[in-house]
């Protein structure tokens, strides 16, 4: 039996009929088709489905789609404005923090939640942050450094 949920993903609200024993995952690559937000493990261990939900960083594949009920999600397609990216996802591009890209939405996402709430990180901040996100192949040193530099760049952009 389906039950209704409402939840509001990138800003807009979303009502749908849905089976309660999904995944929020699911939900959002399969029914709102933002595949963005991948599925690596399946056990909430690797990062990469990480999302924003009411401001905090959580992992969708662990998550049943109920608990988006009322929920503020944000995910790796609700960053850029206008065509233009965010901060975060220009500097992992610029500092080559990417490479096959499958976990990269989810480090974004992650650092994303880290920066909202501690502008100022340190590199150790920064990797016990992201100590849960898995990347097989751009190598952690290039990952922090962009996340440095995202948050050099947000100090200086809110101070302008």
């Amino acid at each position: 039996m389906k039950e209704r949920l409402v939840t509001t993903v990138n800003g807009r609200r979303i009502e749908r009929y849905v089976d309660p024993s999904m995944r929020l995952v699911d939900f959002l690559r399969d029914e709102l088709l933002l595949t963005g937000t991948k599925i690596g493990c399946k056990q909430g261990e690797c990062g990469a489905c990480t999302i924003i939900m009411n401001g905090t960083a959580v992992l969708s594949c662990i998550m049943p789609v109920m608990k988006a009920m009322d929920a503020e999600i944000l995910t790796i397609e609700g960053l850029e404005k206008d065509g233009t990216l965010h901060p975060i996802q220009d500097e992992f591009i610029k500092g080559g923090a990417i490479q096959c890209g499958f976990c990269t939405p989810g480090f974004i996402m992650g650092t994303k939640a880290l920066l909202d709430e501690n502008p100022s990180p340190t590199s150790e901040e920064v990797r016990e942050e992201l100590s849960g996100h898995i990347c097989r192949c751009t190598g952690y040193k290039k990952i922090e450094e962009a996340v440095l530099k995202a948050a050099e760049r947000l100090r200086e952009e809110k101070d302008d």
